[in-house]
């Protein structure tokens, strides 16, 4: 069963899948993780699709390494 992009508890741990989607509830979480800076910009959105078996922590590594 797919997760549920926009409602389900979200951890570093838990895997994007093919149904991944920047929803408001992974926008939330990686504020928490990267703080109020965050954002999502087109370079950073192909490097989350062009990857492969990533999780969330990866994301937000990835995240703080470029704009940390």
């Amino acid at each position: 069963m797919a997760l549920d992009w926009h409602s389900a508890p979200l951890t570093r741990a838990t895997a994007l899948d093919k149904h991944y989607r920047n929803t408001q509830n992974v926008r939330r979480f990686l504020i928490s993780q990267c703080g109020e800076a965050f954002k999502f910009d087109r370079a950073f959105m192909a490097w989350i699709k062009e990857q492969s078996s990533l999780t969330l922590g990866d994301v937000a590594d990835e995240w703080l390494r470029r704009n940390g």
